[in-house]
């Protein structure tokens, strides 16, 4: 890795936490999520980066948000553990992309996002929140749960940040590609 906050896009994946129909409804902020949530699944799947997408309980919460469902290729993967890590195949599904650093984003900030984070950092991978990709019901618990990944050990960034990061050159066919879609 070049650098503890340079994302490299040959090391990089995508976790998307539990942006489901019945959770998001009680969000505010939720239209500003998803379009975050969907530029990074976009530019994800254009630069080759793996995508792991999860479902909490979606019999009680329903499934991943129809606008991002259809943009994931893939189809989620269901937890009942709120840490990702905790999930046996969902764990198994990030360990053996080989990739080491994971670009969080989805909700709540204060349970799976947090849970997950610290799981991720004890399992020893360079962890990414992006921070206007991520929610909970409330602003105090978003802001909790985002203090917490900090403290963890987790690197908060934005996805116009991820973005650029990733593609770090203009002028490139992806750069074309992709930078329209945060104006």
């Amino acid at each position: 890795m070049q650098s503890d906050l340079a994302l490299d896009r040959e090391q990089s994946l995508l976790l998307v936490i539990d942006v489901q129909e019945k959770l998001a409804a009680a969000m505010k902020g939720r239209e500003q999520l998803e379009r975050n949530v969907a530029v990074l699944i976009q530019a994800a799947r254009r630069l080759g980066l793996p995508i792991v997408a999860t479902e909490q309980y979606p019999k009680g919460l329903g499934h991943t948000v129809a606008a991002l469902r259809d943009l994931l290729g893939d189809q989620p993967m269901e937890k009942m553990e709120f840490s990702c890590g905790a999930s046996k195949p969902i764990a198994r599904r990030i360990v053996t992309t080989g990739r080491k650093q994971v670009i969080v984003a989805g909700m709540e900030a204060h349970v799976c996002v947090f849970q997950t984070v610290r799981d991720l950092l004890r399992g020893e991978f360079a962890v990414f929140v992006v921070e206007d990709a991520v929610l909970s019901r409330t602003e105090a618990n978003r802001a909790t749960g985002l203090r917490l990944c900090e403290k963890a050990g987790a690197t908060l960034t934005s996805t116009e940040t991820v973005l650029f990061d990733l593609l770090g050159v203009a002028g490139t066919p992806e750069f074309k590609e992709l930078a329209p879609l945060i104006k």
